[in-house]
């Protein structure tokens, strides 16, 4: 599968995040986020495996316990199942890896299939 680059297709998250599916397999799927400066993610938790690269921006990312403080070209993986959640410190672009597929991000075409 290839995707080439659009400026469209995001879709809101939460308020303050969009989200866009970027490509997906039958193992991972790879979404990019767009942050805006001042909002937050709630912790939460799901059973997906996430990795994600922070391409611009500055975020706090909690991950269980630990904190850190991420700036452009910082990476991160969170094992299924733990809470995590993040305040936006910059406007922010952030690609993240999910294991397995999350359905709830497949484009709307996929999940009419």
């Amino acid at each position: 599968m290839f995707e080439k680059h659009s400026k469209g297709g995001y879709r809101p998250a939460i308020n303050g995040i969009e989200q866009k599916t970027l490509v997906y397999g039958e193992k991972t799927l790879m979404t990019e986020f767009l942050l805006r400066k001042g909002s937050t993610l709630p912790r939460h938790a799901h059973p997906h495996e996430q990795s994600g690269f922070l391409v611009k921006g500055h975020i706090r990312l909690s991950i269980g316990t630990e904190e850190c403080d991420a700036h452009a070209g910082d990476s991160w993986c969170i094992p299924g199942g733990v809470e995590h959640g993040a305040e936006i410190l910059e406007d922010s672009v952030a690609i993240e890896v999910f294991s397995p597929v999350r359905e709830d991000y497949l484009p709307k075409e996929r999940e009419n299939e």
